[in-house]
């Protein structure tokens, strides 16, 4: 009988997962919070599956004293989470300072209990008084986002070391302002395009404000990335098109990061679709816009779940989407979208339609440390990676549980991923499950399940998944075992 040799990881590498406010604390109206975009979008007719909203959520808010001591149990070392702009300047104005208290007595939790606290000042949820002047297509959003983070120091800079400005500004700028998809629900090309340098305007403002008042954070963003693949290497029109995804999802936010420049083809590429949108955008990018957008940072956090297969020519059977099949119509996030399809290529898919690829994962790292993050001396961390199952309660005995054996096998082989490029040389120093817990999945409502901890939204209960035992045996062993990590699932 052959015994697996155990892949063990870096003394210094951290485990963690992650969650959102909106997505988790619920308390939607108390203690002084107002509506963010998302309140509003979820009053929208058939913009949400069930008409769900975040009013409950995970009641996160009234519950974090009890998930942190799940969090410890489980053995994560560090917890990525948002603050509510909502909640801590409702309406983008005044400091709400019981809304500041709560993150003051979730920090203090987390290092009663030694988890390091990850701290994200923006996932998604404008103030909807803010979004009535322009939201992010408005540049003041730029300049209120950097009071807020100040805000948010000056509250717990004493206590909280690292500190991520946006969770993915491709879906808030893109997805939101372009396709109609998540909150504001807009269909603008325009607003897209002026959402983005906005949204990264706000970030570069806001690491150079924070760097000022001290040397020694660790400031960053985080990035949803891609693999874009083309069906054929050697037809051109299968190349473009993996070009034009690549471009309009990563190097849009990349090269402004890390190079002080947008890609040209891009721009070039939406202008041939939409010409006042770029002329509008081009007359946004200030001198010096570009020289804040590209302030140093220590950190990249990278978002990975699933790559792109792309052509130029239309397939006979093209797979089904992964967009929550809502109501209201959605378009596509890609202002250069003509003739570029979506292919099939045998992958396993999750309950989502989304494709199941770990390798995806090192190809990705390899690629952003050697052309990006290296050069810049910026180190990376994974800070979202899951998959929604369609997971089931089962009792045994006393004992309630979710026997989740695709997820586990999602999180092994990922954490493999990462491992196969760190040995490849990237210096990738953590992984955030998403999620920590079950909770509301944007336009998908309530229908999904990402966590390693499943709720009961009826009862608020927390029970956790074979993923989440098995991601505490990892983390324990600080290692990953195939045959042993299999044996110990289905025997426990």
């Amino acid at each position: 009988m052959t015994t697996a040799i155990p892949r063990a990881f870096p003394q210094d590498f951290l485990f963690g997962a992650a969650t959102a406010a909106f997505q988790i604390e619920g308390a939607a109206h108390e203690d002084g919070r107002r509506d963010s975009i998302w309140d509003a979008f979820c009053r929208v007719p058939g913009a949400v599956i069930n008409a769900d909203n975040g009013d409950v959520a995970c009641d996160h808010y009234h519950r974090y004293g009890a998930d942190v001591a799940l969090m410890k149990e489980l053995g994560l070392q560090t917890y990525r989470f948002s603050t509510s702009w909502s909640r801590v300047r409702p309406d983008g104005g005044a400091v709400n300072l019981k809304g500041v208290d709560f993150y003051k007595r979730l920090v203090d939790e987390l290092l009663g209990a030694d988890i390091l606290p990850w701290l994200t000042l923006y996932h998604w949820d404008l103030p909807q008084a803010l979004q009535e002047k322009g939201g992010w297509a408005n540049r003041d959003t730029a300049d209120l986002f950097t009071e807020y983070a100040l805000t948010m120091h000056d509250a717990l800079g004493d206590r909280v070391n690292v500190w991520t400005t946006l969770n993915e500004p491709w879906c808030s700028s893109f997805l939101s302002y372009t396709a109609g998809l998540h909150a504001p629900g807009h269909y603008s090309v325009e607003e897209g395009v002026l959402a983005a340098h906005h949204l990264l305007l706000g970030h570069g403002q806001a690491v150079r404000e924070l760097r000022a008042r001290d040397e020694s954070l660790r400031l960053g963003i985080t990035l949803n990335l891609t693999v874009a693949e083309p069906v054929d290497e050697s037809d051109p029109a299968d190349v473009d098109a993996a070009r034009r995804i690549d471009g309009q999802f990563n190097r849009w936010f990349l090269d402004p990061i890390f190079r002080a420049q947008y890609p040209v083809d891009i721009v070039e590429d939406i202008r041939e679709v939409d010409a006042g949108a770029i002329a509008a955008w081009e007359a946004a990018v200030r001198p010096g816009d570009l020289e804040a957008i590209a302030t140093p940072i220590d950190t990249l956090g990278v978002n990975y779940y699933h790559g792109e297969y792309v052509g130029g020519h239309e397939p006979v059977n093209p797979p089904i989407g992964g967009d929550a099949p809502t109501d209201r119509p959605g378009r596509s996030p890609f202002p250069s979208h003509e003739g570029i399809y979506w292919h099939e290529r045998g992958l396993p898919r999750t309950p989502m339609h989304w494709e199941v690829q770990p390798e995806g994962l090192t190809t990705l790292l390899e690629r952003v440390w050697d052309e990006y993050a290296q050069p810049a001396g910026t180190v990376l961390y994974v800070t979202e990676n899951g998959a929604a199952y369609d997971d089931e309660l089962v009792v045994e005995g006393d004992v309630k549980r979710v026997h989740d054996a695709d997820r586990v096998e999602f999180l092994r082989g990922h954490l493999g991923a990462i491992l196969d490029a760190a040995e490849a040389g990237v210096d990738v120093r953590g992984y955030f499950y998403w999620s920590l817990l079950d909770n509301f999945e944007w336009a998908w409502g309530y229908e999904k399940r990402f966590g390693i901890v499943r709720v009961d939204y009826d009862t608020q209960e927390r029970t956790p998944k074979d993923s989440a035992l098995e991601y505490s045996r990892i983390i324990g062993a600080r290692a990953i075992d195939l045959e042993s990590a299999r044996a110990a699932t289905v025997a426990s």
